[in-house]
């Protein structure tokens, strides 16, 4: 059985506990792990806490060597780390090799930036005297992760986190935990004990004390909007810092000057990739109707010709769902969108490919405002088409929502890019390239997708706090000291 790493350590849960790791796509039973309690949670804070005091003070340097390391290590592993990503989430094995180098990469990116931030000189406001800012770790940081993309948006938070200077303790998702446990003992393993804490276990059982812990200084979360917001109230009781990537409802607008053939692919690349498991995927899909009924048709014959199986299988395009509650609730979404008018195209039905939790990706049509499919968040293969009169009617309803995380969309008109630009809010605006993350730019949400940014120097700031030095090198009495009779004669005299 797998058990928490805490200070460097394999330790056993405090309770006893244990949870089974399911195969979404066989059913079968992956592994079993240590099912968490407040105690071990507590043990792990205080692990980081007690680390933090060395790994603050460790030179740029140093830090970026360990980090380097890890990426290095990463690679090494990419074969057993794919493997488990795919048994335990269920997402293609190549999908998964390509989630492990863009978790390299992360930590090859924030090793240089750290190196390289650390405050800025500001102009000071009278002679002799020097201003400058330095930014400092937070202290420990609380970092819960869900199970679509358990490497990748762990590493978003914890490769920032600890080049900044702070100590972290990760809960994974109770679903996904087993390649972070792996990462552990082949990458993580290099930094110092208590750097680094991994406490297995659910939200209520593990995660609500980690966020309600008086010496966990910020909470980095990925997740839905309902829990991101309970978190955000918690942590305002204390006052401490919070990072939520958040739920999206993210638009696609196809405009009539789009090449639709490359537009096909990549819609259904937006939406249907991880089996539609994706914050930033297109939910709500915008076709001018001058083109919408030759989009559709190509739509629908790529959509058709796309693989379901067994993430193991090399011709497997789309895995399974998650978990049993996950595609029951996929099943209601659509049921209750084709209650309200919508008309099913393609699949909207369980698959019989395997034991598992499989779902026919489904295309659905004339889909109005309001219905389930584009005002919920939809997690599952499910692309709700929705025409459009035209350019100013698909901006104005991609616009008019309160989310906020990302957008995509298709034109070789500039005219047309830079309006949806200026007038959608998004956090990541895709134009002609849907989905495609880069380690030097920020990532992440706003209104109800989230606060705070993962990536790019942001994401750095996101886990430091500013510090404005003032120095006088030559230190002499002021002039405004007290007491204040000496300057008298600058108060106006009344009347004149």
């Amino acid at each position: 059985m797998k058990s928490h790493w805490i200070n460097g350590v394999w330790t056993p849960s405090l309770g006893g506990g244990k949870r089974e790791i399911i195969n979404p796509a066989t059913l079968e039973v992956v592994d079993t792990v240590a099912e968490g309690t407040p105690e071990d949670a507590q043990a792990a804070v205080a692990a980081a806490e007690h680390a933090f005091h060395h790994w603050r003070k460790l030179p740029g340097l140093e830090k970026a060597l360990l980090m380097h390391e890890i990426a290095r290590q990463l690679r090494d592993d990419v074969s057993e780390l794919s493997r488990l990503l795919t048994l335990e989430g269920g997402k293609p094995r190549i999908e998964n090799m390509d989630e492990v180098e863009w978790c390299a990469a992360c930590f090859d990116y924030y090793a240089e930036v750290g190196r390289n931030s650390y405050g800025n000189s500001v102009p000071p406001t009278a002679e002799n005297q020097i201003n400058f800012t330095i930014k400092e770790p937070l202290g420990v940081v609380g970092c819960i992760v869900p199970f679509n993309y358990p490497l990748l948006l762990l590493c978003w938070k914890i490769a920032p986190a600890l080049a900044a200077g702070n100590t972290v303790v990760i809960k994974p998702s109770e679903l996904t935990p087993l390649a972070t446990l792996r990462a552990c003992e082949k990458a993580f393993n290099c930094l110092p004990a208590g750097v680094l804490n991994v406490v297995l276990g659910t939200g209520a059982g593990v995660g609500e004390h980690i966020v309600e812990h008086p010496k966990v200084a910020c909470v980095a979360f990925t997740g839905s909007t309902a829990v991101g917001t309970d978190i955000a109230v918690r942590c305002a009781r204390q006052l401490k810092r919070v990072n939520l990537e958040l739920g999206g409802i993210d638009p696609f607008i196809v405009f009539e000057d789009a090449d639709l053939d490359v537009a096909a692919h990549g819609v259904a690349w937006a939406r249907f990739l991880n089996a539609g498991q994706v914050c930033t995927s297109a939910k709500r899909i915008y076709v001018v109707k001058s083109v919408a009924e030759a989009f559709l048709e190509k739509f629908l014959e790529y959509t058709n010709s796309l693989v379901v199986g067994n993430g193991m299988d090399p011709k497997t395009d789309i895995g399974p769902l998650i978990s049993q509650r996950a595609l029951d609730k996929v099943q209601s979404q659509v049921e209750r969108t084709i209650a309200g008018g919508a008309k099913l195209l393609a699949g909207g039905k369980r698959l019989d490919v395997g034991p598992g939790y499989f779902w026919a990706p489904t295309v659905l049509s004339e889909v109005k405002t309001g219905l389930v499919s584009v005002s919920e968040e939809l997690f599952g293969p499910v692309a709700s088409i929705l025409a459009v009169e035209d350019a100013e009617e698909a901006i104005n309803l991609a616009a008019a929502s309160d989310y906020g995380l990302g957008a995509n969309i298709y034109t070789r008109n500039m005219g047309y890019a830079f309006r949806a630009m200026n007038e959608i809010k998004a956090g990541t605006f895709w134009i002609n390239d849907p989905l495609t993350d880069n380690d030097a730019a920020p990532f992440g949400g706003m209104r109800k997708s989230g606060m705070g940014r993962e990536l790019g120097e942001e994401g750095l700031d996101a886990f430091r706090e500013t510090k404005h030095v003032h120095l006088d090198y030559l230190p002499s009495r002021k002039s405004y000291w007290f007491p204040n009779v000496r300057r008298a004669h600058e108060i106006p005299v009344e009347g004149q």
